[in-house]
């Protein structure tokens, strides 16, 4: 089936998100979207009621859309639920994992490195989130999946506000640790390593941090129409 233009738009402007080319707080005026993917404004207020639904933007009378900005509480109870529900996901991952799961995951892993050596930030960003939620899809848990997907993309916000430049490069070294323990038969070593280095990515958050300004044109200009 064919994406509607609608959700052509809610992909185009989650990626720029979660890419961290539309930062935290950036007004997304809806005459630029529409002129941009060249449709009504009706439709562009379509995505955006999505997009406020899925928590990344939020919505305010009379002053119109803006990428959210999530506070430093809501951060530390998006990790707490990624607590509760990567640490068990690992666990059954344990229980059900076969050859090919785990070379799947040792894929990732080749393109997250990949994507470190360039420096490709935006590759960088999304790769270090798929990981974790990799591990749901291959698990066949397409819920679990769907719900990490959701908890990374608000987690893209938290992290551009509040992380610092080198985490991304101890977040790669975890997951290969990660992947590596679910090679073996320790269960409870993998779950003590999903706490620990989500611990350690809460732990790099600088929560006091002001959140980064942009402009909504420079980011739609490598957002294809």
């Amino acid at each position: 089936m064919e994406p509607s233009t609608t959700d052509v738009i809610v992909e185009s402007l989650t990626r720029a998100i979660v890419e961290h080319r539309l930062l935290p707080g950036t007004k997304l005026a809806e005459q630029k979207l529409a002129d941009h993917f060249g449709v009504s404004r009706t439709l562009v207020r379509q995505a955006l009621f999505q997009l406020s639904q899925n928590r990344l933007i939020r919505l305010e009378p009379a002053r119109g859309a803006f990428v959210a900005t999530p506070s430093a509480e809501e951060a530390r109870q998006v990790f707490a639920v990624r607590r509760m529900l990567e640490t068990e996901m690992v666990r059954a991952f344990m229980a059900q994992k076969t050859p090919a799961m785990l070379r799947a995951l040792k894929q990732h892993i080749a393109a997250e490195h990949k994507a470190m050596e360039r420096e490709d930030v935006g590759q960088r960003t999304e790769l270090l989130a798929d990981f974790h939620v990799r591990i749901a899809e291959l698990m066949g848990n397409e819920v679990l999946a769907q719900l990490l997907e959701e908890l990374l993309s608000r987690c893209a916000l938290i992290t551009l506000m509040y992380q610092s430049s080198s985490a991304a490069a101890h977040s790669h070294e975890e997951h290969e640790a990660i992947v590596a323990a679910l090679a073996g038969d320790d269960a409870e070593a993998v779950v003590r390593l999903m706490q620990q280095h989500l611990d350690n990515v809460q732990a790099g958050l600088t929560l006091d941090r002001e959140p980064p300004a942009n402009d909504l044109s420079m980011a739609l200009s490598a957002i294809a129409p």
